[in-house]
């Protein structure tokens, strides 16, 4: 009955679709999650806890510091504040397995070879570009980075990386890693090339995760996403208009790859646009080429960018 409302349960999320035969396969595939809540241990612990936290945990320790530094540490109002906050939004008592679960499945489909990792959970003091940390054996997440966007701790924060931390985005971020490790770099350093990278390890986190919508996995919102459907075409003809596409002119990585609250064109739409829009592009220009193309995930992360960009026949609606 359990694995019937699963199926259910997953197909209402993938719009139940073509993949479902697959989906099958997926939910067959054993996993392992073994999570460990550094952040709510680490909290007014006395010399003895220490000691078994630093033979638990000694990836977290710097063994140059002295203990006192750490009691010291896990005794303060800041520390102690950090954990009552990440208490609310993810109590002991919060199931991380039936997302993580999923995720690894969907991985493991891809590419069996990989192991997953022990994921221990932690406080960060909010340092939101170290969220989280992959290894071959180690998922670190900071939990303090995904406490909502509104969250007052975030409030000297730019809004448009505060939008990012949020509850929702964490499988997303740990997707994100592993795309990083799978698509390393681009084949050249010009522009199309880079936007078809960021477009490469898009694809696989939708696929990694195909219950989130394509503006999560974009990290847009729901309007900033239209907004991009509906310029896509304008956008496409600027890039080519300024011959930027084959340029390796390091300037135009901050305008339109970089995270940043808009896109610079230099033009007076500039406010209305979303950042890092050549993601967008490069994205648009791997599923043209996926639709176009009978190719494997693998082949896909393995091409060229300028073979994949020939081969998408990729031209925006006007």
């Amino acid at each position: 009955m359990f694995r019937y409302l699963f199926c259910l349960f997953f197909c209402f999320l993938s719009s139940c679709d073509s993949s479902v035969k697959v989906s099958d396969e997926i939910l067959d595939i054993p996993v392992s999650i073994k999570l460990k809540r550094f952040d709510q241990r680490f909290v007014n612990v006395d010399k003895l806890e220490l000691l078994k936290l630093k033979d638990e945990f000694p990836y977290l320790f710097n063994n140059r510091v002295k203990d006192t530094f750490w009691l010291k540490k896990s005794a303060d109002s800041l520390q102690i504040e950090l954990v009552n906050e990440v208490s609310k939004v993810f109590p002991l008592s919060y199931d991380f397995n039936e997302e993580f679960d999923l995720f690894y499945k969907h991985l493991k489909y891809y590419y069996p070879q990989i192991i997953e990792p022990e994921i221990v959970t932690l406080i960060g003091d909010v340092d939101y570009k170290n969220r989280v940390i992959l290894t071959k054996e180690l998922l670190l997440v900071s939990l303090d980075s995904y406490l909502g966007s509104d969250h007052h701790f975030y409030i000297d924060i730019q809004k448009y990386i505060s939008n990012e931390l949020k509850k929702d985005n964490l499988i997303i971020d740990v997707a994100y890693e592993y795309a990083k490790k799978i698509a390393v770099r681009a084949n050249s350093r010009d522009f199309l090339s880079q936007m078809i990278l960021h477009g490469k390890r898009q694809y696989l986190v939708s696929k990694l995760l195909p219950f989130k919508h394509d503006f999560n996995v974009l990290f847009m919102t729901e309007d900033e996403y239209n907004w991009s459907i509906q310029n896509e075409s304008f956008i496409w003809r600027y890039f080519i208009e300024k011959d930027y596409l084959y340029s390796t002119d390091k300037n135009l990585l901050p305008r339109f790859l970089y995270p940043a609250p808009f896109s610079k064109f230099y033009l007076e739409i500039d406010q209305e646009t979303p950042g890092e829009i050549g993601k967008f592009i490069g994205y648009q220009i791997v599923l043209a080429f996926m639709n176009n193309n009978q190719v494997s995930l693998h082949q896909l992360m393995e091409m060229d960018e300028k073979s994949i960009f020939e081969l998408s026949k990729y031209k925006p609606k006007k």
